[in-house]
């Protein structure tokens, strides 16, 4: 590697000082030091990286560039040094859970809480991740678990079914369908549609049922994300057909929930990576806590 962390973290510094004295004390070093790294550092990768201009170092523009991949690099370190803290202070090991956005906030959360009050000494890194990017998280170790409202293929994953939900149509409030306990596809194809993009899962299935239903939906716009299409049905822009978990906190104000007379049923899974899935008491604690809260069939 020519450009080493060390010279990355010189180069940062001379950056954010303008200067090779400021350099050294940001790090504690001396002046020479920070000079010989800088040179180097320039000879090693055959750029000029500093220009002086009224007694300041002043970046070139490759340094500018250079700089944007560097930050993200430093930004790093420090999110891996503030885990590996964490990590002490825990003792009790960590635990890194993705899940689908709409399970994100009511689904997944009371399971955390229960696994965190029986084992309070383990660490809970939790984010949301969509379908499409789950298995590399799983596979480069960015998650532990990966909990999503359907099944992902890939052979560096292996998926298990933890229940099954369905869909249901999202209405905005004032709406003639709004307060119907179900409505049919058909029904729901005759009004204003705001879909999923047809080229995500979602979207996938959700038009193999307008087909299967012999009905042609009036799509009005196309979302990839369920909290994209509750915003489109707040604003009264159309209906739109959502999984349950978005919605499982009750209707989202200005809208109404109903079911829909031909199910669209959903596999919730749990997925671990093949080359290395999770171990120990605490990974098989939280998985029987997962699988008692989706156990029920929808």
């Amino acid at each position: 590697m020519r450009f080493k962390l060390r010279q990355m973290e010189v180069f940062r510094a001379v950056i954010l000082t303008g200067s090779m004295s400021g350099a050294a004390r940001m790090l504690n070093i001396s002046q020479p030091a920070i000079s010989r790294v800088v040179a180097h550092t320039e000879q090693s990768l055959g750029l000029r990286l500093f220009e002086r201009a009224s007694g300041r170092l002043v970046p070139t523009a490759e340094a500018q560039l250079l700089i944007g991949e560097v930050e993200k690099l430093y930004q790093g370190a420090l999110r891996i040094d503030d885990f590996a803290r964490e990590l002490a202070r825990r003792p009790g090991g960590t635990q890194t859970i993705a899940a689908s956005p709409s399970l994100a906030i009511h689904a997944i959360p009371a399971v955390i809480a229960r696994f965190l009050t029986a084992h309070p000494q383990v660490h809970v890194s939790y984010h949301t991740t969509l379908l499409a990017d789950m298995a590399r998280e799983l596979v480069s170790r960015r998650a532990n678990l990966a909990i999503s409202v359907l099944p992902v293929e890939d052979p560096g994953i292996t998926c298990e079914p933890l229940g099954t939900r369905r869909m249901v149509c999202l209405i905005p409030a004032g709406h003639p369908l709004a307060g119907r306990p179900q409505v049919a596809l058909a029904e729901v194809a005759a009004e204003p549609l705001v879909m999923y993009d047809r080229t995500i899962p979602f979207g996938r299935i959700i038009a193999a049922e307008f087909e299967k239903a012999g009905v042609a939906p009036r799509i009005v716009m196309e979302v990839p994300r369920g909290e994209l299409a509750i915003a489109m049905v707040r604003a009264g822009i159309g209906l739109a057909i959502v999984d349950e978990f978005a919605v499982e906190g009750g209707a989202p104000p200005g809208t109404a929930v109903a079911a829909i007379a031909e199910p669209i049923r959903i596999t919730l899974s749990l997925l671990q990576s093949r080359y290395g899935p999770p171990d120990g008491q605490n990974a098989r604690v939280f998985i029987d806590m997962l699988k008692a809260r989706f156990r029920k069939a929808g």
